[in-house]
């Protein structure tokens, strides 16, 4: 994630001491604009939730007496926002399950730096993963002729590119699907049904 943007962390605690001791620290983690949001009830958290979609939220799994996290994601219907169990006493574990963090009240600044970055690096990653998935109708059509055998002339004058275009697609594919073979390509197809195996067997 790029450093200059501005984060912006929920934290979603009745405790004002807690709640403030918590923001106090968000704001001294090095090299990430944190711009925390301090929530004192769940009817706060679900009106913020609703005007805004915040990367993190960090809550206590008693908050409001118990939160029901599914239930929230589930009215609220934003994704991509990460949840912490702000763990603040003696609790059972497999209370945390559907939290993407935990951080507890003895970690230090270091233990939460950590654990705040590791959650970002996490979102990176899952960015990636959907960006290999996302495939454009011209690329999908390179691939198609590309196991059917074609050179890359050929795919030009069939597709009206420029050679070099055709070229430029098939890196991106490359990049996005970390498929270098024309054979990796012709098994990724067959799966994905972008081709019939009769349609191929020839070049086989």
């Amino acid at each position: 994630m790029n450093n200059n943007i501005p984060l912006k962390i929920v934290v979603a605690e009745t405790s004002v001491i807690i709640r403030s001791g918590l923001t106090a620290v968000l704001k001294r983690i090095p090299n990430l604009n944190i711009h925390p949001i301090e929530v004192s009830s769940p009817e706060a958290l679900r009106n913020f939730i609703h005007l805004h979609t915040p990367d993190i939220v960090i809550i206590n799994p008693t908050f409001g007496g118990w939160f029901d996290l599914p239930a929230f994601k589930n009215d609220n219907g934003k994704s991509g926002i990460r949840y912490v169990a702000l763990v603040c006493s003696v609790i059972d574990t497999n209370a945390l399950k559907e939290y993407d963090e935990s951080i507890a009240i003895c970690d230090d600044t270091e233990v939460i730096t950590n654990k705040v970055n590791h959650l970002l690096h996490t979102e990176e990653e899952e960015e990636k993963d959907n960006e290999q998935e996302t495939l454009s109708q011209r690329e999908k059509e390179i691939i198609t002729c590309v196991v059917k055998g074609m050179t890359n002339k050929i795919i030009a004058d069939k597709l009206f590119l420029s050679i070099h275009t055709v070229i430029t697609h098939r890196r991106n594919i490359a990049r996005k699907l970390q498929i270098h073979s024309p054979a990796g390509l012709t098994i990724y197809a067959i799966v994905n049904k972008l081709v019939e195996l009769q349609d191929i067997k020839d070049t086989l």
